[in-house]
């Protein structure tokens, strides 16, 4: 029995060693698909569906016109150049494992954390280089990289159409301005701010605020002064989405929990018991809420 015991698991060592020799790499900026036996490069056929390719997702934002979610994979390790950004179907399959990713064109993406698209850019705040960084989201390819002075950890990010960006600093207490011709100024610091996180715009224009300290949720109008406050039904929130009826969902990734506040301030939550519900995203195309769930590489989706 221990003889048979020994030779099996001989033949399961050689297996995996014989897997790991013969596996093959998802090629950064291309579809998923594998190199056939005649040395081809072939697209994954239509019948087939990938889940997964997640690598502690912080955030994810909804390209309307091609249809996809981009989800900001913070890689193995803050300082090392692993980071990428996927794109992913609605229905939660892999559209393109790393669109953006350290092995296309010697890319450096350190650690994604906060995602936003406006005006054809993708912005994601990189907190393990300390800059803003943008993309052409047609192409994936690099535009700018701004560089946050003093920040602590670089985590929201919203933008409007002219191009002005909005980026927490966590511990700092601190929301940063950034201008299209890439100025860094501080917008806001300090209370009603309790480690700040989500941001997102809204209709009118104003930036909202979610903390992560408390349930707070903070408008501010574009010259930083406060306009509204409400509350989350819980704390310890990480994103913030508003619709176009001005609507707003926030995810708690303490509590695991997303709260509903209506136009009049009234807060329900609508789900919960969801682990690390991070920085959600809104799919308007499918009226649905997706929400990353960063240490266990996983999504969540949650129809309105």
């Amino acid at each position: 029995m221990k003889k048979m015991l020994l030779t099996l698991a001989s033949f399961f060592c050689v297996v995996g060693h014989t897997s790991l020799l013969f596996a093959q790499d998802f090629a950064a900026g291309g579809p998923l698909g594998a190199t056939n036996q005649a040395g081809t490069f072939v697209p994954m056929s239509d019948n087939v569906k990938v889940y997964g390719s997640f690598h502690f997702t912080e955030s994810c934002t909804f390209d309307p016109e091609r249809n996809l979610i981009l989800s900001m994979n913070r890689g193995n390790d803050a300082g090392s150049d692993d980071g990428y950004v996927s794109l992913i179907n609605p229905d939660g399959s892999v559209h393109t494992s790393k669109w953006i990713g350290a092995t296309r064109d010697g890319l450096e993406l350190r650690d994604p954390i906060g995602s936003a698209i406006s005006n054809g850019i993708l912005y994601t705040a990189d907190n393990g280089s300390r800059h803003l960084r943008s993309f052409d989201l047609e192409t994936g390819e690099p535009m700018n990289s701004i560089s946050i002075p003093g920040s602590g950890f670089i985590n929201g990010v919203a933008a409007t159409a002219a191009g002005t960006a909005y980026l927490s600093d966590t511990p700092g207490g601190i929301i940063y301005e950034i201008s299209a011709d890439g100025d860094v100024s501080v917008f806001t610091q300090g209370a009603p701010l309790n480690s700040p996180n989500g941001v997102a715009m809204d209709n009118d224009g104003n930036i909202v605020v979610v903390n992560i300290g408390d349930a707070a949720v903070i408008t501010y109008d574009p010259s930083g002064e406060v306009v509204k406050e409400e509350s989350a039904v819980e704390g310890g929130n990480d994103g913030v989405v508003v619709l176009e009826n001005g609507i707003k969902y926030v995810s708690s990734v303490r509590f695991g929990s997303v709260s509903r506040i209506d136009s009049s301030g009234n807060a329900q939550l609508i789900a919960r018991g969801i682990p690390s519900a991070a920085s959600m995203c809104y799919d308007s195309r499918q009226n649905q809420l997706v929400i990353p769930m960063n240490p266990h590489y996983a999504m969540a989706f949650i129809p309105l």
